[in-house]
């Protein structure tokens, strides 16, 4: 085989590879848009069988947790309890909880910084006085009525982590880009795990809304600085055999910032963490699932190996334009025709999704903007070559000080 023909061989591979995720990302979407709202309908909604704790960790969030708190209080019974974690903060944030009612602690360490290390000082902490179930909710999400309770008794009743949907909501007055990454959001969070749900298979953890019998949590490695340690989570448990499910009925949600630069930031350390741990454990994981027979682990690897929608579509669009240079020089044009494929199955996959869950957000025309959306990312995607985002940043809140 001439060196050319090796050249033809591993662009088609590469093409080919990154088609595989798209494949995926269209066939969760369809899945949701036919199916999905039958499955959410026919989902289990066992009674609680025990006491609810709500773990709530907090890093300067005087200024907004008190929605959070009051939204809690409201649907805690005899014997449930909300602790607030008052994580390295610099404002009155544990002052503002206990005065809304919570139950606070203070933690402080300038060397271990991260959701996962106040998360993990929360839990040795309810040791002392365990519940039957915890879930762990953001101090800037409203979590709707009676979600808390329905998270509690389906992980109580599948002795798994149950993930509830979140969604991240575009304020009034949003900018297109803000618009744009709702829906995107709404296709990450809500779509794509209820599609794989129809499919029988499980969900990311999300961070927030999410449900564990106490056993499974108190045993759960959580001290870690990692950018996104609720996917880790999840993806432990996995492979401990316990994949998390997908709970569509217990909403709860937050709302972007309008502070360009704050948006900017949480955007980043989401996408940053995402694509270092897709590269880190997506093929290892996909590698066990398969080689030790376990589709729920492979799933969940498969659906890791999706990227974010921008950088996949920035993925495919720069190999189908180098697949189409090598046409030119070889005359070759299985790797451009492959590439062009995984270009149109994720366009499908957005036009399905809009369809569905879109049209509110984003006009038929203002969707036409959606190729800048993505080209403005680039330089977010090429930072993580040199200058990844390695440690968590809280992001800014619209009318606080920091």
């Amino acid at each position: 085989m001439s060196g050319l023909d090796l050249v033809g061989l591993a662009l088609l591979v590469l093409s080919a590879l990154a088609v595989a995720p798209a494949a995926v990302l269209l066939t969760q979407v369809l899945a949701a848009a036919w199916r999905g709202a039958a499955w959410a309908g026919a989902q289990a909604q066992p009674t609680r069988t025990g006491t609810l704790a709500v773990l709530m960790p907090a890093h300067d969030e005087a200024a907004g947790i008190e929605p959070a708190i009051r939204a809690v209080l409201g649907q805690l019974g005899a014997g449930d309890r909300l602790l607030v974690v008052a994580d390295n903060c610099s404002d009155a944030t544990a002052a503002v909880a206990r005065a809304a009612g919570a139950e606070v602690i203070e933690r402080r360490d300038e060397v271990r910084r991260g959701k996962g290390y106040a998360l993990d000082h929360g839990v040795r902490w309810l040791e002392q006085a365990p519940t039957a179930a915890v879930v762990i909710l953001d101090a800037d999400c409203i979590a709707e009525p009676g979600s808390l309770p329905r998270l509690a008794a389906l992980a109580l009743a599948t002795g798994r982590p149950v993930q509830g949907l979140y969604l991240m909501h575009a304020p009034p007055g949003a900018r297109l880009e803000t618009r744009i990454a709702a829906f995107a959001w709404i296709v990450r969070n809500e779509m794509r795990p209820l599609g794989a749900a129809v499919l029988g298979g499980p969900c990311q953890l999300m961070g927030t809304g999410m449900a564990f019998p106490w056993p499974m949590l108190r045993a759960a490695r959580l001290a870690s600085g990692h950018l996104v340690e609720d996917m880790q989570l999840g993806l432990d448990l996995a492979a401990d055999g316990t994949p998390p499910l997908f709970c569509p009925a217990a909403g709860v949600s937050s709302v972007f910032p309008l502070d360009r630069a704050a948006a900017r930031t949480q955007r980043t350390r989401w996408e940053h963490g995402h694509l270092s741990m897709l590269m880190r454990e997506g093929p290892r994981l996909l590698a066990l699932g398969l080689l030790r027979g376990r589709p729920a682990l492979a799933a969940m690897a498969l659906d890791l190996m999706v990227p974010p929608l921008a950088a996949l579509v920035l993925l495919l669009g720069g190999l189908a334009l180098v697949d189409a240079a090598w046409w030119l020089v070889s005359g070759s044009p299985a790797p451009f025709v492959v590439a062009v494929a995984g270009v149109m199955l994720v366009a499908a996959a957005v036009l399905v999704a809009w369809r569905r869950n879109g049209r509110d957000l984003i006009g038929l025309r203002e969707l036409a903007g959606l190729p800048l959306y993505i080209a403005a990312k680039l330089p977010m995607y090429l930072r993580l070559l040199g200058k990844r985002q390695v440690e968590w940043v809280r992001t800014k809140r619209d009318g606080a000080g920091r």
